[in-house]
């Protein structure tokens, strides 16, 4: 038999949340719309299907968070009082039974919503009253992530909101020493968990807390949440995150089902589905730039999230394709590629500029030499910080492949190659296979007619000889990788020179094709680096611009690292 509940006079919140979006009267997007129709089809339908909304159990979820102080930014010190699309989903959460058992009717809760929306303190919160008010002993509440650190980030949240709470503090003890939240009077605590903790076996799980799931490569945090809670009577497990680009990830796997249970082609009446961003036809009909769908995608928007930052940030992903993919997945929560197209060729243009080799003899530069393996071009790059705009660059490229190359009948390039070699922009050097004594010639006549500060080379088997040779030849030679933990600062600046139209190329034409070929690859933390393996053609040049302007960037304040340090070997 069902428990018998009495509505309040107060119309209830999730109810009022979902007819208010249904209506219009709250601008949202197609999938919050569903979610909103399930609720109250649910409503109507709920005792045929063996379950029924306690409106006392969303009502008190809901008064809980009122609890809670906030503790960062404008509101710190502010009782947490729920905006309405989160009542909505807090409501849902606990007020939804199973008429037989009167326990909870979900187990997990999917919240895809883009950055500075407040999921982790909203999460955090779930987590608290899972701790505190859930009428469970022995709770085991965890915030779960790949690394222990990331996990403690919601669970800080926690720690502070609770903290600063008159009314809940003193139930609570906080132990430093492992990071525990505990409540000794039902023995219930509340932990960060890492993947890289020592096991992750023998849990017994009430409350799993998983934030930003699209950072997760494997399923495997994911596995051990589901199945460590097999014990309990109605655990819950809350995933929220922003989309991602990885459409192989676990997240995906939970966004794409989650969808098709808002849709009705799966259904699954264990799990609640919450998921702002933009509908179809705005991204058909490029309307992502219009403030009124920023709303359908930040349910928090005038609040936590500021029109004017996305206003600003809209401005910058009009220009550069890197950052409109950023714009669309972290700030309205569309699902993007991986790797994309970087560079617009018209932005490209505009930083040309006139660089003239003769005028810069005699002047500070750094260098960049990305290396071909053996066939491929090779590229010598050269920055020249401008004495009277220091952040103003000039770039000075040369190039090279095998001779072989330019007749080739399986290089689809050989007809560009056979320009830009009459052109004098391409050199060749003898045979099949690239002859590294030809570039190392040009390094040399290069730091003789420039004054090269030092250099950047790719770390491949084969640089290893070049750069011992020319160090021994005076050159101070560094070896830079090609992975995001050299790339992301420096393909950064080279972002923020480009918008500045700072970067003045030339307009050579190899190096222009090599900028249209770029695309770019984003990881879970947003940095970027370009894609060899996924460009539209050869990109060795833009490749060794960046590595130069890393060497610049390391003497922006006119003192050497070196001086500090001495040389690094390869």
């Amino acid at each position: 038999m069902a428990r018998k509940t009495r509505k309040s006079n107060v119309e209830c919140p999730v109810k009022n949340y979902a007819d208010k979006v249904l209506s219009g009267e709250i601008l949202a997007g197609e999938l919050i719309k569903l979610s909103c129709e399930r609720h109250l089809k649910d409503l109507k339908t709920s005792p045929a299907k063996g379950f029924y909304f306690d409106h006392k159990a969303a009502a008190h979820a809901i008064e809980f968070f009122s609890f809670l102080r906030l503790w960062e930014g404008e509101w710190a010190g502010c009782a947490f009082g729920l905006s309405p699309w989160q009542q909505f989903i807090v409501g849902s959460l606990f007020g939804w039974k199973n008429s037989g058992s009167n326990l909870r009717r979900f187990r997990e809760g999917y919240i895809e919503v883009p950055r500075k929306n407040g999921k982790s303190p909203l999460v955090a919160g779930i987590g608290l009253y899972l701790l505190m008010a859930d009428n469970e002993p022995g709770a085991q509440i965890f915030s779960a992530a790949t690394k222990r650190d990331q996990a403690k980030i919601v669970w800080n949240h926690a720690r502070n909101m609770l903290k600063r709470s008159p009314a809940l503090r003193d139930r609570v003890q906080v132990f430093r020493s492992n990071s525990n939240l505990c409540v000794l009077e039902t023995e219930s605590k509340f932990e960060p968990l890492g993947a890289d903790a020592d096991t992750m076996d023998g849990l017994n799980i009430h409350g799993g807390l998983i934030d930003e799931l699209h950072a997760h490569k494997t399923r495997a945090v994911c596995d051990v949440m589901e199945t460590a809670t097999s014990a309990r009577r109605q655990p819950l497990i809350i995933y929220i995150t922003t989309a991602g680009f990885d459409q192989t990830s676990i997240c995906y796997e939970k966004h794409e089902y989650s969808v098709k249970i808002l849709k009705q082609t799966v259904t699954d009446d264990t799990i609640f589905a919450y998921i702002a961003t933009l509908d179809e036809d705005d991204l058909k009909n490029e309307r992502w730039d219009n403030p009124k769908v920023w709303q359908k995608a930040n349910p928090n928007y005038g609040i936590s999230v500021k029109p004017d930052d996305l206003k600003r940030k809209c401005a910058k992903a009009k220009e550069l394709p890197s950052s409109l993919n950023s714009f669309l997945r972290l700030h309205l929560n569309v699902w993007t590629q991986q790797a994309e197209r970087w560079i617009p060729l018209p932005l490209w243009d505009e930083n040309a500029g006139i660089v003239n080799e003769a005028r810069l003899v005699g002047q500070t530069c750094y260098g960049g030499l990305d290396l071909s393996s053996v066939s491929d071009l090779t590229a010598w790059v050269l920055v020249f910080p401008r004495e009277e705009d220091p952040e103003a660059m000039d770039v000075l490229a040369r190039f090279w492949c095998p001779g072989a190359r330019l007749t080739d009948g399986h290089n689809k390039y050989r007809e560009q190659y056979q320009t830009w070699a009459r052109q004098g922009l391409l050199k060749t050097t003898p045979g099949d296979a690239i002859d590294y004594a030809f570039i190392k010639a040009q390094i040399l006549k290069d730091a003789e007619t420039f004054k090269i500060v030092d250099m950047n080379i790719d770390r491949l088997f084969q640089s290893h000889q070049l750069a011992m040779e020319l160090a021994d030849a005076g050159l101070r030679v560094a070896g830079m990788g090609q992975g995001f933990m050299s790339m992301a600062v420096p393909v950064k600046e080279f972002q923020r020179k480009l918008l500045a139209r700072k970067l003045h190329h030339g307009g050579n034409p190899v190096l222009r094709w090599m900028a249209d070929n770029v695309v770019v690859k984003h990881d879970p933390a947003g940095n970027l680096k370009p894609d060899k393996a996924a460009a539209q053609g050869k990109i060795d040049g833009i490749v060794a611009l960046i590595m130069a302007l890393d060497r610049a960037m390391r003497h922006e304040n006119n003192e050497s690292v070196y001086e500090k340090r001495g040389m690094r070997s390869l």
